[in-house]
């Protein structure tokens, strides 16, 4: 299957909303999209549509499009989300554990510390993501998998912008394998509680991130 100019404008904008070229509150001009994209205002509309329904965009009736906010409350909204669908998905992914979801999740984290290492952090985020998929789609849930990945965008804006702003680079390696671990032993309570640490871990260094700035 081909992208679509819609699926091309709407990653390049996502793209540009993670790293912040776009940040939080900017306006969203259809028309000057559509020029900066060289394309029609269609793909553009679409595209912003699309964002919107990750919670990446806020759309209003005559006021047009601009980037969300980056609250402490949408974060906590978020991460209540995540950690009610993460933590199940796992654990059952972890009862059907198969080495070669196993071996699939453990590339991407050597994927991650190496682009981190280098400093790619679009890089890092892809493969930080195959991590946390891999596993998902190990549960063998379609649904679950669909209702995890909106909130997962959400929330990867604000991991995105928090980044720089973690002392400790290596914790999030330790916690991913601490996941990897209990899912390769087939104990799903191991999983659950390990992924539910990891979140709220994550989630409490983007609060302290948040208000910072």
């Amino acid at each position: 299957m081909h992208d679509t100019l819609s699926d091309r404008v709407t990653a390049e904008l996502h793209r540009l909303i993670l790293i912040g070229e776009l940040p939080a509150g900017s306006p969203l001009p259809i028309q000057s999209l559509a020029e900066r994209f060289s394309t029609s205002a269609m793909p553009v509309r679409e595209a912003l549509r699309r964002l919107a329904s990750l919670g990446l965009v806020d759309i209003a009736a005559h006021r047009g499009a601009r980037v969300r906010d980056l609250t402490v409350a949408d974060l906590e909204d978020t991460y209540r989300m995540r950690l009610t669908l993460e933590p199940l998905a796992v654990s059952l992914a972890a009862e059907r554990s198969e080495e070669s979801v196993a071996q699939l999740a453990e590339d991407a984290l050597d994927r991650h510390e190496q682009h981190l290492g280098a400093g790619a952090l679009e890089d890092a985020r892809r493969a930080h993501t195959d991590f946390h998929f891999a596993l998902y789609r190990g549960s063998g849930s379609r649904w679950l998998v669909r209702a995890i990945e909106p909130v997962w965008q959400n929330s990867e804006r604000y991991r995105f912008s928090a980044h720089r702003g973690d002392s400790d680079p290596h914790r999030s390696h330790a916690e991913h394998m601490h996941i990897l671990k209990a899912y390769r032993a087939s104990d799903a309570v191991a999983a659950e509680l390990a992924m539910r640490e990891h979140l709220q871990g994550a989630m409490t260094r983007m609060q302290a991130a948040i208000s910072q700035n």
